[in-house]
């Protein structure tokens, strides 16, 4: 669900891979995995710096409901 969510909320933002990971300050090669479902398991750190970036909740990112 996170790596679907992780896709669908970057490309409404319009950015691609590479700007996401500068502006989340994570490697490339880490958001790839995660977009990519290669990452299944991403710490916690690592997710809530992509939803910072992203300018959504960590929920909305990993699909929580309320």
């Amino acid at each position: 669900m996170l790596y679907r969510n992780l896709k669908n909320f970057r490309k409404k933002r319009g950015l691609s891979q590479e700007q996401l990971s500068k502006n989340a300050e994570i490697t490339y090669t880490t958001l790839t995995k995660i977009e990519s479902g290669r990452n299944t398991n991403p710490t916690l750190k690592t997710i809530v710096k992509i939803a910072d970036a992203l300018e959504i909740s960590l929920d909305k990112l990993i699909g929580r409901r309320s």
